[in-house]
Order: C-alpha cells, then sequence, then structure tokens
C-alpha cells in the first residue's frame, strides 16, 4: 500500500518533476538479501555470529567503510584485513549468477522514457558492484552517464552529496526531484539533499523509511508511477 505523510489521492508528490533519482541495490536490483547473506556467512565464520536477517538490520544502506567500521566496533578491534577482498570477490560471483532486477523497474523507468522525464541512479556502492549487477539484469544501458557512486562525489549516504551530483548530472533542481530509496539511511541523505522521498518498503519497515522523512511509501515499484503523477498510458507509447 502507498501512503505517508501529506500524501492525496491523485495529487503527484511533486507538481513539475524535474527529474527521478534510483538507489541501486534493492530499488533497481534485487540484491541486498544476496549481499547481506555473504556479508553474514564471513562474519559468522570469523566468530561473530549473523544471520541474514541481522545483517539487513545492520548494515542496509551503509558505505561498506562503514560497515567495516561497525565490525570493528563489533569486534572491539579493527575489521580483519581479509574481510573486505573475501567478501568483494565471494558477492561478485554470487551477484553474477543470482541478481535479478527488481520487479516492476523495467516498466517503471520504460513510463518515464515514454513521459521524457530524465532519470540516474545514485549509491554508496562502487562502480564496478554497480556495473555487475545492472550489466546481469540488463539495465546498464539505462544508466549510461547517469550512474553514479558517493565514493566518487564527496560523503557517503546519509549525506546528500551523491544526490546533489545526480540531481545536477540530470539537470534537475533537487525540490523538482523524487528520490526513490529502500533504507533510512538513503532516505536521509536524499531529504538532505532537498528531495520528495518514495521509500520502497520491500525489505524495511514504512514506519522506518516514513520516520526518515519518506513522504510516501510504497510495496511495489508498480504503485511509484501514480504518485508521480505519470499516467498509465502516455500519449504516443
Amino acid at each position: 500500500m502507498s501512503g505517508g505523510i501529506g500524501v492525496a489521492e491523485g495529487v503527484p508528490l511533486v507538481a513539475r518533476l524535474e527529474g527521478v533519482v534510483f538507489d541501486c541495490d534493492g530499488v533497481l536490483v534485487d540484491s541486498e538479501r544476496i549481499t547481506n547473506r555473504v556479508w553474514a556467512e564471513l562474519l559468522t565464520e570469523l566468530g561473530m555470529p549473523t544471520t541474514t536477517e541481522q545483517s539487513l538490520a545492520t548494515y542496509l544502506g551503509n558505505s561498506m567503510a562503514r560497515c567495516l567500521e561497525i565490525v570493528g566496533e563489533r569486534f572491539g578491534r579493527p575489521a580483519p584485513d581479509e574481510l573486505l577482498p573475501r567478501f568483494q570477490a565471494t558477492v561478485a560471483t554470487a551477484l553474477v549468477h543470482e541478481v535479478t532486477a527488481v520487479p516492476g523497474i523495467v516498466p517503471l523507468l520504460d513510463r518515464l522514457d515514454a513521459a521524457r522525464i530524465p532519470y540516474a541512479v545514485a549509491s554508496n556502492g562502487e562502480q564496478t558492484k554497480m556495473q555487475t549487477t545492472l550489466g546481469a539484469t540488463g539495465l546498464a544501458a539505462r544508466f549510461v552517464d547517469r550512474r553514479f557512486s558517493s565514493l566518487e562525489v564527496g560523503r557517503p549516504k546519509p549525506a546528500p552529496d551523491v544526490y546533489l551530483h545526480a540531481a545536477r548530472a540530470i539537470g534537475a533542481a533537487p525540490a523538482r526531484t523524487v528520490a526513490v530509496e529502500d533504507s533510512p539511511l538513503g532516505v536521509q541523505a536524499a531529504v538532505a539533499a532537498g528531495m520528495v522521498v518514495i521509500g520502497y518498503a520491500e525489505l524495511v519497515d514504512p514506519k522506518r523509511l516514513r520516520a526518515a522523512g519518506a513522504a510516501a511509501t510504497v510495496e511495489h515499484l508498480d504503485e511509484v508511477a501514480s504518485l508521480l503523477g505519470i499516467p498509465s498510458m502516455v500519449s504516443g507509447s
């Protein structure tokens, strides 16, 4: 169900929408369960028993650097040197073989294209990871020159840097841009950038996304177009 703060039936979240910026993992590609499963398995092997669900609750939306900091805080010492390279190698293989596009994202992108609304992706993940996941799901061509990592533009989410950079790149004013996010940290980043946020509540309680500042939450991406005010059938499509 969609809903949230100040959302009225049939009223778009942004009156004059200029662009949409998507998070990558969990919004464009169904990768969060895979990456958090691998992360949990490695932490368990290192003596920190962790389930996939616990990993999602603790690490979802964080940059890799912050994830390592959290591990260090829990270990009481810096995270083992081998953790990051082992994770990167293991998860790359898992993603190539297992990742899929999030249901509803292709029709949503098609509708944005038909309505001539520009869009981009803004992630805390590395470019190489985005290339792997977007490439494996056939989405890479949709984001040529519109794929941005916080590692390249400034501070990671929840700082607004990568969202502000993405909006500039597609020529959209932040206040007339909608972000689609699936983590509270990501919602905070987009709100800090001055954007209106739709929280995709497939893995996270929608209350947490609204508490972080999401103006509306959805459980399925096929609900997003109506919140953006994009008709189901665009003239000429």
